[in-house]
């Protein structure tokens, strides 16, 4: 049959029929992170990628970031993270495996410091429960140096070892053994 209506019913029949789909509300979020990955051009590989992060509030809202160490990067000065920071806190974060190339300067150090303290969530008296090898002293120096900016009022225990001679001196003679 004929559906008589008029042209204000239409128009509402319209929009009516217009709802987003699931699929086309996935496909407008992934188009609005890739716009976001190639304004901070971040280049990335892989499938099942976390999305990456703007702020680092939204390290505590979403991952449940200890509130300390947010106020510590906020106290050493930064303000937004960089673009590697960005997308390599997430996907460590997420437990993936990661493998990236940024520039001296660029923030590759707290970008592995941060998902490291949160995967050892709370100081326990275990021994050693995280070990970063540097190939250099000077990179070395910096890496403690940072994460012990990050951990100040945490808890954690950061120590940098040289010298396994020193270390059985420092951290006792049974260390060998124990870790």
């Amino acid at each position: 049959g004929i559906k008589w209506m008029s042209s204000l019913e239409a128009k509402f029949e319209d929009t009516k029929d217009k709802k987003p789909t699931a699929e086309k509300l996935e496909r407008l979020r992934r188009e609005k992170i890739n716009r976001f990955r190639n304004q901070h051009r971040i280049s990335i590989q892989g499938t099942d990628l976390p999305d990456p992060i703007a702020t680092f509030d939204q390290l505590q809202k979403e991952y449940k970031i200890h509130p300390k160490i947010i106020e510590n990067i906020r106290a050493a000065g930064f303000q937004v993270p960089t673009p590697i920071q960005m997308q390599a806190i997430p996907v460590m974060l997420h437990g993936r495996e990661l493998l990236a190339s940024a520039p001296t300067g660029s923030g590759k150090t707290l970008a592995f410091c941060i998902p490291l303290l949160a995967h050892l969530k709370q100081p326990r008296n275990k021994g050693f429960r995280a070990l970063i090898i540097s190939p250099t002293r000077e990179l070395a120096s910096q890496t403690h140096r940072e994460l012990v900016k990050l951990a100040e009022g945490t808890g954690f225990r950061v120590h940098m070892i040289h010298k396994a001679a020193e270390a059985a001196k420092k951290f006792g003679p049974k260390s060998s053994k124990k870790f």
